[in-house]
């Protein structure tokens, strides 16, 4: 069986994590998604979610491509998730290309282009944007 892993936020799940799903898991038999908690985002990246860890993580465990959801607590776990959960293939949006090439030695290391039209960024600065409009008019 060939298992594949790949992580992220994703908050406001969107066609573009769809999109990204699919095509991890079109690479493999098995997908897994390390899912970022709600503290690794807010205090390694600066970033509060829309919606809670279990949150996100019921939404993706209901997505058909998805198999396994763990929790992505710490940058320094990828190198001990690929030794155990056995992957064969890293997949990563190509906005990360070259910084998991460390892994290329135990995995092999495919960094996706991104969906270009959409990103929860984007969202969320167009809803906010939204508001603003509304409050000024």
């Amino acid at each position: 069986m060939k298992r594949v892993i790949t992580y992220g936020t994703f908050d406001l799940l969107h066609y573009g994590h769809i999109n990204l799903l699919k095509r991890s898991k079109a690479m493999g038999d098995y997908l897994i998604v390390a899912l970022s908690t709600d503290e690794f985002n807010w205090n390694e990246k600066q970033k509060r979610c829309y919606f809670t860890y279990e949150e996100r993580k019921s939404l993706l465990e209901a997505i058909r491509y998805v198999d396994l959801v763990i929790p992505e607590k710490d940058w320094e776990q990828k190198n001990s998730d690929v030794y155990e959960y056995h992957i064969n293939t890293f997949v990563m949006g190509d906005d990360w290309k070259g910084d998991f090439d460390f892994l290329k030695d135990k995995c092999e290391v495919v960094y996706l282009p991104r969906t270009p039209e959409i990103s929860t960024t984007k969202i969320k600065e167009e809803l906010n944007n939204k508001v603003i409009s509304k409050v000024v008019l």
